[in-house]
């Protein structure tokens, strides 16, 4: 039987992460319309179209599907949809603030939906300005650590206006102001230096530590919430320690 249970876990595991899958795609062919829509179709021209094809083609989505949707954004193709940008807020279980980040063709199905995942899950729904204010925009670029040191990137991204590199294990996370990760990113290109994404981001300017109760219950908060066609990212001040992950992963075991 033990083989047998093997196979369901393994089965069940697959089955979440090809319907994460499928998710994922939708939301970078959103994604890359909604940039086409506002900026046009030209790659070269247009730098948030730019990085969300990059993105999409990092996470294997189709060339066809991306160039369907550049083409429906920028209304050289029929059949784009009126995607709306709604930005929600809210808290988890323990006080944890959460910023959801919405595109969508129908703001009720996507409020209810939002409204729904976090009640479920044992958070709310909070006033417009009573979550925000603790999170920063800032430019974020994520740098393999096989492409560079932490002591070359610097010297390559530090005049282009980036403010701190983090180490995230496999990564190096570039942090800059938003409205200067276009030049990081550029400076990265010309350096000739690959990256897996750069976008405009939400950071928190304080953090909550998490023991593993309090991290379970914001990963069930976020998984509902970004379970929804309608979400696009959810940011918390949430902080989950390496050691509480470690003890999460071996309780999965």
């Amino acid at each position: 039987m033990s083989g047998h249970s093997k196979w369901a876990t393994t089965k069940h595991k697959k089955a979440a992460i090809d319907a994460k899958r499928g998710k994922l795609f939708a939301k970078l062919i959103k994604y890359i319309e909604v940039a086409a829509r506002t900026g046009g179709g030209d790659l070269s021209g247009n730098p948030t179209l730019y990085d969300a094809v990059q993105k999409a083609k990092k996470s294997s989505v189709p060339n066809d599907n991306i160039d369907r949707a550049i083409k429906r954004g920028s209304g050289a193709e029929a059949g784009g949809s009126n995607w709306e940008n709604i930005t929600y807020e809210g808290y988890a279980p323990g006080g944890v603030a959460i910023l959801i980040e919405c595109l969508t063709d129908n703001k009720n199905r996507a409020a209810t939906e939002v409204r729904t995942a976090l009640s479920r899950n044992g958070g709310n729904l909070a006033d417009p300005n009573s979550v925000a204010y603790l999170f920063n925009r800032k430019g974020i670029v994520m740098v393999p650590k096989a492409e560079q040191s932490e002591d070359d990137l610097l010297e390559i991204v530090l005049e282009a206006g980036a403010e701190e590199i983090n180490d995230f294990g496999e990564s190096w996370q570039i942090v800059s102001e938003a409205t200067d990760f276009v030049a990081v990113r550029t400076a990265l290109q010309e350096a000739g230096v690959d990256y897996d994404s750069a976008e405009a981001s939400f950071l928190p300017s304080m953090q909550v530590p998490l023991d593993a109760d309090g991290a379970k219950k914001l990963m069930r908060v976020v998984d509902a919430l970004e379970d929804s066609d309608d979400v696009q990212d959810v940011f918390s001040n949430g902080d989950i320690s390496d050691e509480v992950m470690a003890q999460l992963e071996a309780e999965d075991e």
